[in-house]
């Protein structure tokens, strides 16, 4: 009966690091999408 009492995930092997990473990764995905964008703008031509 005791082991019908398990967490679905545990705080073990890095987990906290893995959460970490996971957001930084995030971020720069953010970042990347934001950088380009403002480097979207459409160049007028000279014509």
């Amino acid at each position: 009966m005791a082991n019908l009492i398990h967490p679905l995930y545990s705080h073990e092997n890095g987990t906290f690091i893995m959460i970490v990473v996971f957001a930084l990764v995030l971020l720069g995905l953010v970042g990347a999408v934001m950088l380009m964008m403002k480097s979207d703008k459409k160049k007028k031509n000279d014509q």
